[in-house]
């Protein structure tokens, strides 16, 4: 939940309510502690610079530029997220430099 109006709306605080959902306080615009956000940032920065002109395209963009990720780009996330959840607790859930 990020404050996002879609995961607020009435409809979905009922249905939280009915299905007795315990929701946690979560400031807005706080940073994603969910690391796959970054790949995908990787991925769509990668795919951006071969400016794909149709759907095709990008659907070969993707596959290929995801193949060409490498597992320890992923692993130096991991290492790093010690720091970064340490950052963001410090600063209490607002923005951080990463």
């Amino acid at each position: 939940m990020d404050n996002d109006p879609k995961h607020t709306s009435k409809v979905v605080a009922k249905w939280l309510k009915d299905n007795k959902v315990k929701i946690l306080e979560w400031p807005s615009q706080s940073p994603d502690l969910n690391l796959i956000e970054n790949v995908w940032a990787e991925l769509k920065k990668r795919v951006q610079e071969s400016r794909p002109t149709n759907l095709t395209q990008l659907h070969q963009l993707c596959q290929e530029e995801w193949d060409k990720i490498h597992p320890t780009y992923c692993g130096k996330l991991v290492e790093g997220y010690l720091k970064h959840l340490t950052q963001v607790k410090q600063f209490k859930g607002n923005a951080t430099k990463y």
